[in-house]
């Protein structure tokens, strides 16, 4: 005795004929949805997520008074970061003088609401890491990759945050891997190679910095790249 799915004609076995050709086209785009970020994005990917164990403090007051380390921020900073798409748009290089372009989040605005982009999590880290521990020498590392083009927008300058133990440089609060600590290298042109690597983008320049306001120190051209004005 045949059932009712075998039939011929059966609209049951015609759906289940397509659900059983849609089902891996649906799961392969499944997995490439969040995981999607290319290298030219600073989103993070999926595998480079680092939920550690970490000390959740209620307020940004009461974090600047238990957290000690680097790796107590980074740790946070791992499980709570959210990548914004948009905003990454709002303050790309082709927006900086529009009208009404948004500022980069203070740590007090960003530990309420840790959704942003790479410029926002370094500047968590850098000055959190000022308070918490200022011997480690907390700077920013902004990288310049060759450009790319999104919806008509410039998009190249990626920020980080650095900091120094025992001689050695590490750095963190990356918005590609939140959560992970690059290091120790020997000299931030050590990560940089690296780092290029890792990302498959040219590196055109990179460069140490105070503040994520204004230039302090001249730029640090890559090798093999020719110098943009």
């Amino acid at each position: 005795m045949r059932n009712a799915f075998s039939s011929p004609g059966n609209p049951w076995r015609a759906a289940a004929g397509l659900m059983a050709f849609l089902l891996p086209v649906f799961l392969a785009a499944c997995v490439g949805l969040p995981g999607a970020a290319g290298p030219d994005s600073d989103a993070p990917e999926i595998q480079s997520r680092r939920v550690e164990p970490f000390n959740a403090p209620a307020s940004y007051f009461d974090a600047l008074r238990t957290w000690r380390t680097p790796e107590e921020v980074s740790a946070w900073i791992g499980a709570r970061f959210q990548y914004d798409p948009a905003r990454a748009v709002e303050l790309s290089e082709t927006r900086r003088n529009v009208p009404g372009r948004p500022a980069v989040y203070a740590p007090q605005e960003f530990f309420a609401a840790p959704s942003g982009v790479c410029v926002d999590l370094a500047r968590f880290a850098v000055e959190t890491l000022r308070h918490i521990d200022p011997a480690s020498h907390p700077s920013y590392l902004m990288i310049e990759f060759a450009p790319v083009q999104i919806g008509g927008d410039t998009l190249r300058r990626h920020w980080l945050a650095s900091f120094r133990r025992d001689g050695r440089h590490y750095f963190f609060a990356d918005s590609k891997r939140p959560g992970h600590i690059a290091g120790p290298h020997a000299s931030p042109q050590e990560f940089i190679e690296a780092y290029a690597q890792y990302r498959g983008r040219p590196i055109v320049a990179f460069r140490e910095l105070d503040s994520f306001q204004r230039r302090q120190r001249p730029l640090t051209s890559m090798p093999n790249h020719e110098e943009r004005p």
